[in-house]
């Protein structure tokens, strides 16, 4: 990329803000414990609130006190600041968010704020350029390896971004902020037909409401009609073929690689599936040691631990109920088990009529499901093919008349 590079190179403390703790570490080791958290106060930013997707997580804050915070001045954030991670998962960057309950924040032992001076740089063009795989990579090669792999606020102010003038910055950041506000957009769909999904479980098979459940009577806590079954019978083994590991799949592919992780898919390949599934066949893949499971439409290939299974030919139920019934039990319950655990495990079978009516009901959703992930996973490609383009400025800009999006708007006026 140096080649291709038109605009000044500067370190980032020359793009901090003039005032006091613009850029600073979190609080001393002693200064912030674990006693410390209360249920409800003043939020604690830490690496969980990092996420590799989003820009910012507002969820599984813990919190101090306001007196707490009061005595952590120096280590405290507001809304468009930048947060890195300055021990643990390294190369990681949000934004914190504007919009939310919570008007300051405190950077937690293993992170690192930056107050960004707006008439220098944009906040949103700096965190994209600081997920760039090159940056990332940098860091990493630049961590004191003493203890835990780590970067300290000196390496922090010392690193160098490319710097384009501040109009520039913000029409790259509106460009990729449009590709974030979309995949944001196809992501809350898709949680929104989640919840939907599993409403509809819940009222037909947890309370009981399914169609013309008045009619069906009720035995010591169970309809009648519903047979006692072990997993075992219900379910078959598919045979998984090749099995990858997290370091031999790519960003980018057709194939798509699921592990064990509550993410899922990890990556992709061009080589053919280890399993085959279908919209009218679909497989339901049973992470083994972390009980992930997820139902699929399309060919895949697994890692270590991921065993894929569809429904047993003795009992022609709906893999759509099957897949839901047998996740309320990993769910529902304090079973961490693994395979063997799982398959023993009894479940009541409702019968092949009322599962059926479930998979007619709840099918056109987790097939739309499936298109809005393809839909993100597309943007996604597409977005990381413009980052290092427009950044280096491979891509120009200079001449492009862009409305900014609300979301930038909102994170760069903060």
């Amino acid at each position: 990329m140096t080649s291709l590079i038109k605009w000044p190179i500067v370190k980032l403390n020359e793009l901090a803000s003039d005032e006091k703790y613009a850029i600073v570490g979190g609080p001393f080791g002693s200064n912030l414990v674990s006693a410390d958290y209360v249920d409800s106060g003043v939020p604690v930013v830490r690496g969980i609130n990092l996420s590799k997707e989003r820009r910012f997580t507002c969820e599984n804050f813990v919190f101090v006190t306001e007196t707490k915070a009061d005595s952590l001045k120096s280590n405290l954030a507001k809304a468009g600041d930048l947060v890195f991670t300055q021990r643990g998962t390294l190369g990681q960057v949000g934004i914190i968010p504007s919009g939310t309950n919570y008007d300051r924040f405190v950077i937690s032992q293993s992170q690192m704020k930056m107050t960004v001076n707006n008439k220098k740089a944009n906040p949103i063009y700096l965190y994209n350029y600081f997920r760039l795989k090159s940056t990332v990579s940098y860091i990493e090669n630049h961590a004191l390896q003493s203890g835990v792999p780590h970067i300290n606020l000196g390496i922090l102010k010392n690193l160098e971004v490319i710097c384009p003038p501040v109009i520039v910055q913000n029409k790259i950041s509106s460009i990729l902020s449009g590709y974030d506000d979309l995949i944001e957009n196809n992501k809350r769909r898709i949680r929104l037909l989640e919840k939907m999904v599993e409403e509809i479980y819940r009222e037909w098979f947890v309370r009981f409401r399914f169609p013309d459940y008045k009619t069906v009577g009720i035995k010591k806590g169970v309809p009648n009609g519903w047979e006692a079954v072990r997993i075992e019978k219900l379910i078959k083994r598919i045979q998984v073929g090749m099995r990858y590991e997290k370091k031999t799949v790519d960003e980018y592919g057709n194939v798509p690689v699921f592990d064990q992780g509550q993410s899922g898919i990890i990556g992709y390949h061009n080589k053919d599936p280890g399993v085959f599934a279908s919209k009218n066949d679909p497989v339901i893949v049973f992470a083994n040691h972390t009980c992930y499971q997820r139902m699929i439409f399309i060919p895949f290939s697994t890692i270590q631990n991921v065993l894929p299974f569809k429904v047993s030919s003795e009992y022609p139920s709906s893999i759509y109920w099957l897949h839901y019934a047998t996740h309320k039990i990993i769910s529902f319950s304090e079973y961490k088990g693994h395979w063997p655990e799982f398959i023993s495990k009894q479940i009541f079978y409702p019968g092949e009529a009322l599962t059926l009516k479930f998979e007619e009901m709840v099918k056109p959703m987790l097939i739309e499901i499936e298109v809005f992930e393809a839909v993100i996973k597309n943007l996604k490609s597409t977005r990381d093919y413009l980052v290092p383009r427009l950044i280096s400025g491979k891509l120009s800009v200079e001449d492009l008349d862009i409305q900014f999006p609300q979301s930038m708007q909102e994170e760069s006026a903060a």
